[in-house]
């Protein structure tokens, strides 16, 4: 698993001086149990902020209280330790090593292996789109005919005909302006349209703002969202952050026992009642995070049509209830959405968003049948920022949504 935060560049070490230039010898001594760096600082500007393919969350700049020396430095964590012995932190090697054992452990992966093994599973869970996409433009002339297939090849990966045609249309004006003849220059052109359309959609959730930060987590069912809050608790302990669970879905009983079993495992507190009011739920857990001086709270609801009115009435009343545990809250309403859905996951954005003013979308399933033309239909209709996509069941299968990798999976 991978870090989601955006990292703070580590201080070079100072060079040391040459062995011929000394009369004393000079060794290097491991220390055993050396803590291993996470970073989990505050930008103090843009220039200093690393950008990083796989950043989600970043501090905001004006986070609550807190000692200044503890936002400068980064936070550390000690490294697990091992059976045997306890390692020193060194960065991964390509190769296995022995240990004092005899036993031979596996080098962790390096950054770059994880990157490349992310990119391989969404290029996997998009092949449907991919392989429609990428036959348009081998050895095609640049006419009509080229053009009715990629509309074509748009509306079955459920970009929506909104989105189609503006595409289209951009596309033909860039041709025509750029004076493009060779089919790549065309699918090249349609790579940067792309991105330019789903960059909007790319944002960082800012952490550090509100004390407790509320998290309220809205969708249908089977969309996955118990699963989802239990892979970002799981992150955001990682990045130093306490989390208190709340089992705000008290119409199903397996919700209630799904979300315990993810606060066992990361060892987190869940507020939950049998068949208890939601919203009384919702408000407890707030009371109980700003009492414990927990970072962030996340609000599980129930799952629910768009079309039931009254049910989508009820979570209108949890956002207000949740209002009157904490003035500001909820600071972030998330709507997980099934990437199988297609052009339904647009019409639950739209109800979900007008209901209760969505901040955000998790897209979660994008692992073989999903086709993801249903982003292009969000950002052009409804561009709500979409801050992570789930390509699998593991944690590192959750993973901050990124425009220029989303395109890239989708056009090789």
């Amino acid at each position: 698993m991978f870090s989601f935060f955006k990292k703070k560049p580590k201080d070079t070490p100072a060079p040391q001086e040459s062995p011929a230039s000394t009369n004393e010898p000079q060794t290097t001594t491991p220390v055993e149990g050396t803590p291993a760096p996470v970073s989990a600082s505050v930008p103090e500007s843009p220039a200093t902020e690393q950008k990083s393919w796989f950043g989600l969350f970043k501090r905001d700049a004006t986070p609550f209280p807190q000692p200044e020396d503890e936002l400068a430095q980064d936070v550390t964590t000690p490294a697990p330790a091992s059976s045997s012995t306890a390692e020193p932190a060194t960065p991964a090697l390509a190769f296995e090593e022995d240990n004092e054992e005899g036993e031979i452990v596996p080098a962790a992966p390096t950054e770059l292996e994880q990157k490349r093994s992310w990119m391989q599973r969404l290029k996997s869970g998009l092949s449907k789109t991919s392989s429609n996409l990428t036959t348009l433009f081998v050895g095609a002339k640049i006419d009509e005919d080229l053009y009715e297939e990629l509309e074509s090849a748009l509306l079955v990966s459920d970009a929506g005909v909104e989105a189609t045609q503006f595409i289209l249309d951009s596309l033909k004006k860039k041709v025509k302006s750029e004076k493009l003849t060779d089919a790549d220059q065309v699918k090249t052109a349609l790579r940067t349209l792309l991105i330019d359309m789903l960059t909007p959609l790319q944002k960082p959730m800012v952490l550090g703002r509100h004390q407790p930060l509320v998290m309220m987590i809205a969708g249908v069912n089977g969309a996955g969202k118990t699963t989802t809050i239990g892979k970002l608790a799981k992150h955001l302990q990682a990045h130093q952050q306490s989390v208190l669970l709340a089992a705000g879905d008290t119409f199903r009983a397996a919700a209630r026992e799904q979300l315990a079993i993810w606060g066992e495992r990361n060892n987190v507190s869940v507020i939950a009642q049998e068949s208890g009011d939601p919203a009384a739920v919702a408000f407890d857990a707030v009371q109980s995070a700003r009492a414990r001086g927990t970072n962030v709270v996340m609000i599980d609801t129930a799952g629910r049509l768009p079309t039931q009115l009254h049910l989508m009435e009820e979570l209108k009343k949890v956002r207000r209830v949740i209002g009157k545990g904490m003035a500001s809250a909820p600071h972030e309403i998330l709507l997980v959405i099934d990437g199988n859905t297609g052009q339904n996951a647009l019409a639950q954005v739209k109800a979900f968003d007008d209901a209760l003013g969505l901040t955000g979308l998790i897209v979660t399933k994008l692992d073989g049948t999903a086709k993801g033309g249903v982003l292009a239909a969000i950002a052009k209709t409804r561009p709500v920022p979409v801050y992570f996509i789930g390509v699998g069941e593991k944690i590192e299968d959750l993973q901050p949504f990124n425009a220029e990798e989303f395109v890239e999976a989708l056009l090789t």
